[in-house]
């Protein structure tokens, strides 16, 4: 027995062997791949953690795994891997995807799509600027072609490979940034006497006597035309200067919005510097414009002199510090890396008077010293602070959110003021049409901020597998949407979605209102018959989340049953069978209006469930409807009103048609009645009426 036992533990041993040899063969296979030219590899150390890629015995580089460096983390909210190689000169040479649970894949994109997209980062400079531009071409910019309809989960992945990459080659010395940093980050507001006192910005002030007096001791005469009178006291210039790279400097000279697109796209070592003048001296001057340099004013640095020219030149409308004076010139530069520019050693600016002497031309100079303030600098062995993914995904996308929310603001007055707003039927039409059309071509064909179940199935996962608001913030859009509808699902319910927020839902009923404009004959789905049709959709979300508790994985082709991924954010441009689908919906709903949001929709049905603890009913409702009135529900564009008169909740997209007529007394039979005894008693009056005068009389109470 005890042979036996010992036979047995010698196979497992040697089949625990073979398979260790077969996986250290796969993993040095992949790191061949990315990190082609090593003949070697050695042991996973440093801080971060990293391969030494060898050749010969030489170090070549370093292969670095993303979810060891940085902990990265997909959409999904679960692990993360790429493998990275760095050579000693900071450009990636290859990079792999290695582990993933993207839930956009759920959507049909390809697992080779993302490994495409990966492989385009191979031969990419880690200190350049990069940016995924969909085929945009920028100059000075590294672009790279995010993943068509994954736009999040390349957002992701593009973190996790630059940032894991270049922390491996800050810690290892390659970009040159292992002492003294500067805190870009830290912010706190000053007004513009805060941050002459704190010396973020310094400042000197030159009168024309001291001018006249710098001149005449180089040999040359005063400044300004011979025979002009100035007095001495009068202000030549006044010139302010600081570095606003810092958030803590930058964003209070600037504005928050100015200086964070201009530090997103800066290259790696690249800074901004701010100048501004007033008084009689032009500190830029005109030369620039022909020559490319300024020719009156330079940087010092220790024995580096640093010229400022026209590519880096960028001109300012105003500054936003309060207190801030009226400059004659304001504008910021960036200087470049290959300056050799160091922001937290100290620097003057020089600035240059020329003057005419006996021997030729002349120079007085002025010089305003400068140092960065210490609370902004981080001593040596600090690392440098690096902004989060999903901090970088709003400031890149500030516009577009500014126009959400203005858009979400509107439609919450027209849901608190529906009562005013629908009695002005004409203006009501023409809104509703309008924030449709927006909807549509903005929210859904240009932003691609199309809602999808997939969401859900992914918030449910985080839930059970760790619950990462990062993860979700990464995608702005999406958030602020998934946020307002939460907050109006318990105050309106979920037709606010379906009904106002949906693209698709909004193409639907604007191919709808197209057809009934051409005469095409709309279809009336039976009650009993409409009402056993209303399941579907449940039934579907049902069997998306029971796949789904198997991994997003699972239901990769089951979601199709959504078209939202192929007639709004692929814009129809995807296989002609996804195409066909999409397009046989559209069809149908030209003749029963949106068909798919009343029986397939597994989105709809999904927020269905938690809307039934709305707060409010604001849809208003009298006695008569459903028994001597069925108006409301024969005009009811999605069948939501039950033939006793209730408004099923479940099933309204609040599209107030119902409120519409509810305030109509040339359709709502109780206020045609309460109409026409108005009318009949006004033309009593008027006949009893001394001279047949007009008479204004009071409304009935409410039948």
């Amino acid at each position: 027995m005890r042979i036996l036992t010992a036979l047995i533990a010698a196979v497992a041993a040697g089949m625990l062997a073979i398979a260790a040899g077969f996986a250290a063969e796969r993993d040095t296979v992949m790191l061949s791949r990315v990190f082609p030219g090593a003949d070697g590899f050695g042991r996973v150390s440093g801080t971060p953690p990293a391969i030494p890629a060898l050749k010969g015995g030489t170090m070549l580089g370093w292969v670095l795994h993303t979810s060891d460096v940085i902990g990265s983390v997909g959409f999904s909210g679960k692990k993360l891997d790429i493998a990275v190689g760095i050579d000693r000169s900071g450009r990636i040479t290859g990079a792999e995807l290695v582990a993933h649970q993207e839930p956009i894949l759920a959507i049909g994109v390809t697992d080779a799509a993302l490994r495409a997209f990966i492989a385009q980062y191979r031969g990419v400079d880690i200190r350049n600027r990069l940016r995924l531009d969909h085929g945009r071409k920028a100059e000075g910019v590294v672009g790279l072609d995010a993943v068509s309809g994954a736009t999040v989960s390349s957002l992701v992945m593009n973190d996790a490979v630059i940032r894991s990459a270049r922390a491996v080659a800050r810690s290892r010395g390659i970009l040159g940034d292992t002492g003294a940093s500067l805190d870009l980050d830290s912010f706190a507001p000053s007004d513009w006497a805060g941050m002459l006192e704190s010396g973020a910005i310094a400042r000197f002030d030159i009168t024309n006597g001291a001018a006249d007096a710098a001149l005449r001791a180089v040999g040359a005469s005063g400044v300004g035309p011979p025979g002009v009178p100035r007095t001495p006291q009068d202000r030549f210039i006044e010139l302010f200067s600081g570095l606003a790279t810092p958030a803590a400097i930058g964003r209070n000279l600037f504005g928050q919005r100015i200086h964070d697109r201009l530090t997103a796209r800066l290259a790696a070592g690249e800074q901004v510097l701010f100048l501004g003048a007033r008084g009689y001296y032009s500190a830029f001057g005109r030369a620039w414009r022909r020559t490319g340099l300024f020719d009156r004013i330079q940087i010092i640095q220790g024995e580096h002199t640093i010229r400022l020219t026209r590519e880096g030149f960028h001109r300012l409308e105003q500054l936003a510090a309060a207190g801030a004076p009226d400059l004659r010139e304001k504008a910021f530069f960036v200087l470049p890396a290959s300056t050799g520019f160091d922001p937290v050693r100290p620097f003057r600016i020089d600035l240059l008077v020329p003057g005419e002497a006996p021997g030729g031309r002349v120079f007085a100079r002025f010089a305003l010293d400068y140092r960065v303030p210490s609370a902004l600098v981080r001593p040596a062995g600090v690392p440098a602070g690096m902004t989060p993914l999903w901090v970088e995904a709003w400031l890149a996308q500030a516009d577009d959110i500014a126009v959400l929310v203005t858009m979400l603001v509107m439609l919450s007055l027209i849901l608190v003021f529906q009562d005013t707003i629908v009695q002005r039927q004409r203006f009501y039409k023409r809104l509703r049409f309008a924030f449709l059309a927006v909807t549509l071509v903005w929210l859904g064909w240009y932003a691609g901020a199309q809602l999808s179940v997939v969401n859900v199935l992914t918030f449910v996962q985080a839930l059970v597998s760790g619950f990462r608001w990062e993860v979700f913030l990464v995608a702005p859009l999406i958030f602020i949407l998934w946020s307002y509808v939460a907050v109006t699902l318990l105050f309106w319910g979920r037709g606010v979605l379906c009904g106002w927020l949906c693209p698709f839902g909004a193409l639907q009923e604007l191919a709808s209102m197209a057809a009934r404009r051409l005469g095409l004959r709309q279809i009336t789905v039976p009650f009993r018959l409409h009402e056993r049709l209303w399941p579907i959709k449940y039934v579907i979300f049902l069997m998306l989340f029971a796949l789904s508790l198997g991994g997003l994985d699972q239901v990769q082709w089951a979601v199709e049953v959504e078209p939202f991924k192929t007639a709004v954010v692929l814009r129809f441009l995807r296989e002609w069978p996804f195409v066909l689908y999409a397009v046989i919906l559209i069809a149908v709903g030209l003749v029963v209006e949106r068909a798919f949001c009343r029986y397939l929709c597994p989105l709809g049905a999904a927020l269905a469930i938690p809307a039934r603890m709305r707060m409010f009913e604001w849809l208003k409702r009298k006695r008569q409807c459903g028994t001597s009135c069925q108006a409301c529900a024969e005009r009811c564009p999605v069948q939501s009103i039950h033939p006793e008169g209730h408004i099923n909740p479940n099933e309204c997209i609040y599209c107030l048609n119902c409120q519409m007529l509810y305030h109509d007394d040339h359709i709502c039979p109780p206020l045609i009645g309460r109409r026409l005894r108005r009318e009949a008693r006004q033309r009593r009056l008027r006949m009893q009426a001394p001279g047949g005068g007009a008479i204004n009389v009071p409304d009935d109470e409410d039948d």
